[in-house]
């Protein structure tokens, strides 16, 4: 018996909605869904066209960008632009025992400047004594032992980050000398007096051991109304007569004699000098650092041999009555006249702003021991 014999039949009444054909509604569904699909698919292009040229926009703005990021870096505002001049002359010694490095740009040595760097500049002088082999040693290496050891990336702490890396490079410098000097048959006695100036930015950092001595000229206001020039010490001197010095090397079995440890060597820190490292002599740089401003002239750095015929104040204001690209050769040869053993090197360094403000340089002078 079918279940649904006593049903009536479904009939349409009033109120009740008829239903559609079926056989109508696919056609007209199928037309509307490709309609809606065309539609989307526009859509879709229209909205990868505006992404594309949105992508476009940033890696043009990103690239832009990164170009201004590199101009600002290579050239920051304010910073002086450094150049070199060189001379030097053995004079009447059997050999030139001094030596000296001119890098106006360091980075070439570096694998990238730390992010917050624009320029690093070295110059360097080293007075030989005992023979040439420690002084040549130190002007070979230790800017690249510096380059190794250079703060890298970005860091709120670069004052003591470049402190350290002077240090470490001075006793690693030090270190390879003597290992050098003591596989010789027989073993090199050399040494030599080291001053070195690294400028970071518009930051210099004076690291030097021995007698050499750096000064800066800067151009200062006076009651006159006229502008005169003050003579800064950048360094300090290393002998065996300064107290700290000499109880030092007491302290380390040594003695001085006639202002000299053991009665012969001059210095009381100097790289090499491996016979006079157990009394005492250390390689330990002295550190300073000073900030250049738009009233600086120039930096001199030199050997104790120009400091025999100048005072510092002499030798800068000497300098500063040449003070002239032109006469810069003058001056080395005029420098030669007063000591026959001397090497000359000057830096100029020349701050790129405008009108013309008054040129910084940096002159190294040193003078050969016998």
């Amino acid at each position: 018996m079918d279940l649904f014999d006593d049903l009536p039949e479904p009939t349409q009444t009033a109120g009740q909605v008829s239903v559609a054909p079926v056989a109508a509604r696919p056609q007209a569904t199928r037309e509307e869904e490709k309609e809606e699909e065309e539609g989307k698919s526009v859509k879709r292009k229209r909205e990868d066209a505006e992404s594309d040229a949105d992508k476009e926009e940033e890696e043009e703005e990103e690239e832009e960008e990164e170009e201004r990021g590199e101009i600002k870096k290579v050239c920051k505002e304010g910073l002086p632009v450094l150049k070199g001049f060189v001379a030097a002359r053995r004079g009447e010694r059997e050999e030139m025992q001094d030596a000296h490095v001119l890098l106006p740009d360091m980075s070439v040595c570096l694998s990238a400047l730390p992010g917050r760097v624009s320029r690093v500049a070295y110059f360097a002088v080293f007075d030989g004594h005992g023979g040439a082999r420690a002084s040549r040693f130190a002007a070979e290496h230790l800017h690249h032992n510096l380059a190794k050891k250079f703060p890298s990336g970005d860091s709120e702490n670069m004052d003591k980050l470049i402190k350290k890396c002077l240090l470490d490079t001075f006793r690693q410098t030090d270190e390879d000398f003597l290992k050098k000097a003591s596989s010789q048959k027989p073993a090199w006695k050399d040494g030599s007096t080291a001053t070195c100036v690294l400028v970071v930015d518009d930051m210099v950092y004076v690291a030097n051991l021995g007698d050499s001595r750096a000064v800066l000229c800067r151009m200062e206001a006076a009651a006159d109304g006229r502008r005169r020039s003050v003579t800064l010490a950048l360094s300090k001197e290393h002998n065996p007569t300064m107290y700290e010095e000499r109880m030092r090397i007491q302290r380390a079995g040594g003695t001085v004699r006639d202002g000299r440890v053991l009665g012969v060597l001059e210095v009381s820190r100097s790289i090499g000098d491996g016979q006079y490292k157990r009394c005492g002599v250390i390689s330990t740089p002295d550190l300073r650092r000073c900030q250049l401003t738009a009233n600086d002239r120039f930096i001199v750095l030199a050997c104790d041999g120009l400091f025999k015929v100048f005072s510092a104040d002499e030798a800068v204001k000497f300098v500063l009555s040449v003070l002239q690209v032109s006469a810069l050769l003058k001056l080395s040869s005029a420098l030669f006249h007063f000591d026959s053993t001397s090497c000359f090197n000057v830096t100029q360094l020349s701050p790129p702003v405008s009108p013309p403000s008054p040129p910084c340089r940096t002159g190294v002078w040193s003078r050969g021991r016998g």
